[in-house]
């Protein structure tokens, strides 16, 4: 008799889980590791907090870096359930590598670059644009690092198009990410850089300086995707996650941000 009764307990936990998803994902504590794209740093920050209310039973725990490095760790199975990237090349590779699978991918935003300096900069930026880097008064230019993130390409791109870089490429500090591309001018280790336009328009920066947007004819669009890992620990927890940053609460966030949406 007790077997039985035990029988139909499991099963009725089981179907409760098939018919009410949502349910089971709440009674389940999960953890949820991301590593994410350092443009995404703000905007995911306040994403995280609501998404936390949403699912109080799902820790996140977020690691901002460049998309890159990230590829090169996840390569080697580093401890990740979900890669956000600043572009849609790396988790293509990852699932191209076997370390994901293709309908765990997605793409979330499209980003921007823009030209940025300190508010009490002379460089006029808004009307010199693109030209602002050979102003007298740049010495030194902030961009991301080129060879891991897709913002620094996105930057050495856009100036090789707009015909300044051979001009300007002998006073760029590269920064590992474009979070840090950024501190180096706010810091006042740089004059101008070219950052994200999603950093430009945190409230961090969004106070102390000016920007210029650069056309987007000028480099190549920046889609931006991510991909849940095919070693992730509660897969519906990253699924929940996913699902939240690509609907209309996470839109939200991400364009209010400076993000556009893929179908934009």
């Amino acid at each position: 008799m007790r077997r039985r009764l035990l029988f139909f307990a499991t099963m009725s936990a089981i179907l409760a889980g098939l018919w009410y998803p949502d349910a089971a994902l709440a009674a389940e504590p999960s953890d949820v590791r991301v590593a994410a794209a350092a443009d995404l740093k703000f905007a995911l920050d306040e994403a995280a907090d609501l998404f936390r209310a949403r699912h109080p039973n799902i820790k996140l725990q977020i690691t901002y870096g460049s998309s890159g490095n990230f590829y090169a760790q996840l390569s080697n199975h580093a401890p990740f359930d979900v890669f956000l990237s600043a572009d849609v090349d790396y988790p293509h590779r990852l699932v191209r590598d076997g370390l994901a699978s293709e309908g765990d991918e997605f793409v979330y935003g499209v980003g921007r670059i823009v030209i940025w300096v300190p508010r009490s900069s002379s460089i006029d930026v808004e009307k010199l644009g693109m030209q602002s880097l050979l102003s007298p008064d740049v010495r030194k230019i902030a961009i991301a690092n080129p060879r891991h993130a897709p913002y620094g390409r996105a930057a050495e791109a856009a100036m090789q198009s707009m015909g300044v870089y051979k001009q300007v490429k002998d006073r760029l500090v590269l920064g590992d990410t474009v979070l840090q591309a950024g501190q180096f001018v706010e810091s006042g280790s740089a004059d101008i850089g070219i950052i994200s336009r999603s950093h430009a328009l945190a409230p961090s920066l969004r106070d102390k300086g000016r920007f210029w947007e650069v056309p987007l004819d000028a480099y190549p669009r920046r889609v931006q995707g991510g991909v849940i890992l095919s070693w992730a620990q509660s897969r519906s927890a990253a699924a929940a996650l996913r699902d939240f940053i690509m609907g209309e609460e996470g839109r939200t966030i991400l364009r209010r941000f400076g993000f556009e949406s893929p179908e934009e």
